[in-house]
């Protein structure tokens, strides 16, 4: 089996490094008299139908049986309501050197406490969908949430018949199973906006008074990408597609970005149907730095309800939807309107069966890394093939935030930032993440390129011409130009988006934007200082400023 859950007398008379304060915190509250085990998608979804507040829509949902939902299900739809998105500020890292370890686990057990009267429901789910990386992970919360219990089970792979038998198969792990406690019932007083305490060391995660389902998933996913990291793997926030050839090798081209930033709509497009083509995942995978294989790490997709207008075939895969309206047809049947009227960020689980071509298992090494850029000094694409270079410009990945996330009142959703490989979701130092991709570029000879999504010296670039770009690069290497000066840099010629490095106006744009680059990484050594960014990262950034200036 993959992880380890249970142990001999002989392990537990001794220290065992598997265990700690907080994370004996949150399994023993596994065991309690007032937590029932759910063990079928049928009872999970029984129980969402019956919680209080949640819609039973007339839509039908697809490949019931092969879910485990019962004959007949239709789509659920359960509403929030200010929180739309994740809230980062509410993590708090209990190995973290700025953090007191023992006042969260303190907060940790009498947060717990405080829900003691309610009853809660269990599951478990594999997280990882090949027997080379598969974990168990175990999820808690109180009964009046079995829409995100369902939702969860239906997100990841739960543990039936199928799982087991994959399982007891897998490639063992010498690693706790994942366990999180989720209650957004509790408030604690000390953390008003909200508490997450992980312990991701120990692979469990404890999250409080925070409703919206992406903790869950992305709680989940940050503690299954830090054991990737400690075992051998580069965890990807981002997506995966192949293209099959009969005459040439295939290519296999990662896209990372936060959300809204294109790398769903780029990892799905079919192009016409013009090339065989298999999806990984869009959102969730690792990738071996031992072999180049990648594995998903989620069946389904967790995807914006505005992005599919009403009738959009995707909507058929629909199962459980979140802050979305819901109206009466012609018919009187309830149904939704996928819009974001109610609110931003409206959500849903789409099943895997939305892709004809769904992989869990990519044998082939990448080919190509796609940094995708909301930065208006770049041009739509750009191939990088110093690794340094590669490796720096993911590590200061420039974007916008989105919907997706709980942001204070007042920011300005157009301000850039920047995002280490697309990546909030990281336990360990990004210096991790830093060694992990440039030996991608560096050992495994992936390629690097740069797309920017968003506009080009005031020119908006469409989502067209990003695809069109993506597939002249399924085709050939391209036609590229030089970029200036710069060794191991090239740009590909698109009328309209000419590139002038003589022009003073492009110059000061492009210093400004490598300088915020390069003010980040300064910024962020001085944070953290046991754990500094690779001083070639700087290095790099730093000769660039001084060619242009």
């Amino acid at each position: 089996m993959s992880t380890k859950e249970r142990y001999s007398q002989a392990e537990l008379r001794k220290a065992n490094p598997m265990f700690s304060r907080v994370r004996s915190t949150i399994e023993t509250a596994f065991y309690g008299n007032n937590v029932h085990e759910v063990t079928s998608v049928a009872e999970a979804y029984n129980l969402a139908k019956k919680q209080p507040g949640v819609i039973v829509t007339d839509l039908p949902i697809l490949h019931t049986a092969e879910l485990g939902l019962p004959k007949g299900a239709t789509q659920l739809v359960y509403n929030h309501g200010k929180i739309l998105g994740r809230t980062a500020s509410a993590r708090h890292f209990v190995d973290d050197p700025d953090e007191d370890a023992e006042a969260l686990a303190g907060n940790l057990r009498e947060d717990i406490y405080a829900g003691h009267e309610q009853k809660y429901l269990k599951a478990t789910v594999l997280v990882g969908l090949d027997p080379s990386f598969t974990v168990k992970a175990h999820v808690m919360m109180p009964e009046d949430q079995a829409f995100n219990l369902l939702s969860y089970i239906l997100n990841f792979h739960f543990f039936d018949d199928e799982a087991e038998k994959m399982y007891k198969e897998s490639k063992f792990y010498n690693e706790p199973d994942i366990y999180f406690y989720f209650d957004p019932n509790v408030t604690d007083p000390d953390y008003p906006k909200g508490l997450g305490v992980f312990d991701a060391p120990h692979n469990c995660a404890a999250v409080f008074s925070l409703r919206y389902f992406g903790e869950l998933k992305k709680g989940t996913l940050t503690l299954a990408w830090a054991m990737a990291h400690r075992n051998g793997y580069t965890a990807c926030h981002g997506g995966e597609k192949s293209f099959h050839f009969t005459d040439k090798p295939d290519k296999v081209f990662a896209f990372y970005g936060l959300s809204g930033s294109g790398k769903s709509t780029l990892t799905h497009a079919t192009h016409g149907g013009k090339y065989d083509i298999t999806v990984l995942h869009d959102d969730a995978f690792i990738i071996s730095r031992e072999n180049g294989s990648s594995v998903a790490l989620e069946p389904s997709y967790f995807d914006k309800t505005h992005d599919y207008p009403a009738g959009h075939h995707e909507t058929k895969y629909y199962t459980t939807v979140m802050n979305c309206d819901v109206t009466l047809d012609e018919d009187g049947k309830k149904v939704l309107v996928t819009e974001d009227l109610r609110n931003n960020n409206g959500r849903v689980i789409k099943t895997r069966y939305t892709s004809a071509n769904r992989v869990d298992y990519e044998e082939n090494p990448i080919t190509a890394l796609f940094w995708i850029m909301k930065d208006g000094s770049l041009p739509p694409l750009l191939k990088i093939d110093d690794p340094t270079l590669a490796t720096t410009m993911g590590l200061t990945l420039a974007t916008k935030r989105t919907s997706a996330e709980n942001l204070p009142e007042g920011f300005d959703m157009n301000t850039l930032v920047i995002e280490p490989f697309a990546d909030p979701f990281r336990a360990y130092p990004v210096s991790g993440d830093y060694a992990d991709f440039k030996e991608l570029f560096e050992k495994r000879g992936a390629k690097c390129y740069v797309l920017n999504t968003d506009a080009f010296m005031g020119k908006d670039i469409p989502k067209e011409l990003t695809m069109d770009l993506v597939e002249k690069l399924a085709n050939t290497d391209g036609e590229w130009k030089p970029f200036g000066n710069f060794k191991g840099v090239s740009y590909m010629p698109i009328d309209g988006y000419e590139v002038h490095l003589d022009d003073p106006a492009y110059q000061e744009t492009l210093v400004k934007r490598m300088q915020d680059r390069l003010n980040w990484l300064n910024s962020y050594d001085q944070e953290h200082p046991k754990t500094p960014i690779q001083a070639e990262a700087k290095e790099t950034l730093e000769g660039i400023i001084k060619e242009l200036s």
